[in-house]
């Protein structure tokens, strides 16, 4: 079995076109991607949790 992608935060930063500072606005609010702190302190955020993450903004927008 594969082990999932798991992006950095800078990564998923450039990717989704944000601030690290917007970033943390929307984590307080309960809207960003579920992060995952590595035992070194690091934060990575699964490339599936980042796509549903995605499709549940688009939902939003929609309605």
């Amino acid at each position: 079995m594969a082990r999932p992608q798991m992006l950095k935060l800078s990564e998923v930063l450039t990717e989704i076109q944000m601030s690290r500072a917007a970033f943390y606005r929307m984590r307080a609010r309960g809207q960003a991607p579920r992060l995952q702190k590595l035992p070194n302190g690091q934060l990575r955020v699964s490339r599936a949790d980042l796509d549903q993450w995605w499709e549940r903004c688009g939902e939003r927008a929609a309605a």
